[in-house]
């Protein structure tokens, strides 16, 4: 019986050893995003100036499930991502209050359903479109907001552009340009501004 048990433990070892070393590898391999709650980034950013990145999303958006599990778990977008950005998610309807210093963003519709979050508002500058993503520098200043999803391909010029500050002395067209032609590949993000 004691021989059974071992050849049968075996047997277990040796055909889920693949999985588990596929598993570990992975781990090890694939770059999770940090997602921070906008005060806490806000917060983050007065002790070590770095951009954000928020994400306004709704939970009924299926575009925003969409861009959640394809491109954010993209591994190289994901780490580019941690290293250039305080990464916020901002659901643009939570019932929530936000507060940034004395400041409250409170919903349209605090007790009923939908309305949207004064501070997602004011972020997307009232073009509620989900998903979109607001790039702010250091100093908390909005630099632009690009609606829509966006595949990994297309998110990762628009990453850099922010991330390399391209931003402050190149047009957004003639980076997607150079970007393309080095690269070798199409970028459908042209609502960049």
């Amino acid at each position: 019986m004691r021989k059974f048990i071992r050849q049968y433990i075996s047997v277990i070892i040796f055909i889920s050893l693949p999985g588990m070393i596929s598993a570990q590898e992975n781990k090890e391999t694939k770059s999770v995003v940090e997602w921070h709650s906008f005060a806490d980034a806000y917060k983050l950013n007065k002790v070590k100036p770095k951009k954000m990145l928020v994400d306004v999303y709704t939970d009924w958006c299926g575009w925003c499930k969409k861009m959640d599990k394809e491109t954010f778990q993209n591994p190289e977008i994901a780490k580019y991502m941690q290293k250039h950005f305080y990464c916020v998610k901002l659901n643009a309807e939570t019932k929530d209050t936000i507060v940034i210093d004395t400041v409250k963003f409170v919903n349209s519709n605090p007790t009923g359903r939908g309305g949207n979050n004064r501070l997602a508002v004011e972020l997307l500058r009232g073009k509620m479109s989900y998903p979109s993503y607001v790039f702010i520098n250091e100093q908390n200043q909005l630099l632009t907001t690009v609606p829509g999803y966006l595949t990994a391909d297309d998110f990762s010029p628009v990453l850099h552009f922010f991330g390399e500050e391209a931003y402050k002395n190149t047009k957004w067209e003639d980076y997607r340009d150079a970007w393309i032609k080095a690269n070798k590949k199409t970028v459908n993000a042209t609502q960049v501004k």
